[in-house]
């Protein structure tokens, strides 16, 4: 078995996520997605999705309310209907278990009618608002302290929607010190390596269920279009992409995931399987085979296809892999014979048919040597 590696040549504190109230909004009517855990933490994002950012007054039922920041009025029956329970006891009952935790304070109004919640160190998260105006929570987003839901994380089994939210808020997008988050919006659950991949036996653990259950959440997360997972051979484990990240949070398209080009933006070895025909095989040291080479142009081109390049739908488009100079390969190839490991870099060329050259890039390619015996 021949193996090559293609290379493209940076840990962040992040105590807050910054979450849509529509998205919030979207998830509480998505009734395929089981609520029930014992986490609290879908309860809590819900119960903080509707705080105050200002000093505002809410009239119910005849009487004028005063609502500070981080509170907020509504109905027990409006509760019971975010929090999905069938009776408003056990809405309730969520209510007291978080103010046992020390997150939330309630009192109940109105002949037990009304509940009136706050948020508790919502200030120091959130920016207040210092004007007074009518309330209204339909748009804007609010922020989750990081420690907060990680702790809600940990203190309970995660139902579907907790795992959920729990992946949203531990994505990572853009950031240079997170491998494979610039193609796209990536889970990291900031362990201090800087990668993304995790598997599903530390997803298990962190969410309190079982392995079998933790790959059902993603999987049925994967159906209902909320997650890209794309799972890497051996020991690697899974990189999870979110969709409809971006469109929300920044309000621009959503962006494809190519695995080649993750497994090359994490440096996981692509393998290309032997081809024992004669013209397969490369004469000279540096070289690549005809089949591998195909294999790896089809590969690079789609990547760079994928990132935006011009012409590659074109059939005029024409590729070469080129070795480069002698004086150059001494200079770039390591090789280690214990380890039976060789690393080459090659320029691609990218041209039309008039040999015109559009683009050139430089590529790495690390050979396995198969072990003897």
């Amino acid at each position: 078995m021949s193996e090559y590696q293609l290379e493209i040549k940076q840990i962040v504190d992040y105590p807050r996520c910054r979450i849509y109230r529509q998205f919030i909004d979207l998830l509480m009517k998505d009734t395929d997605i089981r609520t029930g855990g014992t986490s609290g933490l879908f309860y809590f994002t819900v119960l903080s999705c509707y705080a105050n950012f200002r000093t505002s007054y809410k009239r119910i039922d005849g009487i004028s309310y005063t609502i500070y920041p981080g509170e907020w009025l509504c109905r027990i029956s409006e509760l019971s209907e975010w929090f999905r329970t069938k009776f408003q006891h056990q809405a309730l009952s969520i209510l007291k278990d978080l103010q046992d935790r020390h997150l939330i304070t309630y009192t109940l109004l109105g002949r037990g009618k009304l509940v009136k919640f706050k948020i508790k160190g919502w200030c120091k998260y959130n920016r207040v608002l210092d004007y007074n105006a009518p309330c209204q929570k339909d748009t804007g987003f609010f922020f989750l302290p990081v420690s907060i839901a990680n702790e809600l994380v940990g203190a309970g089994k995660c139902s579907e929607m907790d795992a959920m939210l729990d992946l949203w808020v531990n994505t990572i997008y853009n950031d240079t010190q997170v491998q494979g988050s610039e193609l796209g919006p990536v889970v990291y659950m900031r362990n201090g390596t800087g990668s993304p991949l995790i598997g599903y036996a530390e997803l298990a653990e962190r969410w309190g269920v079982s392995k079998t259950t933790a790959g059902r959440y993603l999987c049925k997360m994967k159906e209902l279009g909320y997650v890209s997972t794309l799972a890497f051979p051996g020991t690697h484990g899974t990189a999870i992409y979110l969709k409809k990240y971006l469109s929300t949070m920044f309000q621009i398209s959503d962006v494809l995931i190519d695995k080649d080009e993750v497994a090359m933006a994490l440096n996981i070895r692509v393998n290309i399987a032997d081809d024992t025909s004669e013209d397969s095989v490369s004469e000279k040291e540096s070289g690549v085979s005809k089949p591998h080479t195909e294999i790896i142009l089809q590969k690079v081109s789609k990547i760079l296809a994928a990132q935006g390049f011009p012409c590659f739908s074109c059939p005029q488009i024409q590729y070469k892999l080129l070795p480069l100079s002698d004086d150059c390969r001494k200079a770039v190839i390591s090789t280690s014979n214990l380890m039976g490991v060789k690393e080459y870099r090659y320029s691609f060329v990218i041209s039309c048919k008039n040999s015109t050259e559009l683009f050139r890039f430089e590529i790495q390619l690390t050979s396995v040597l198969p072990k003897e015996g």
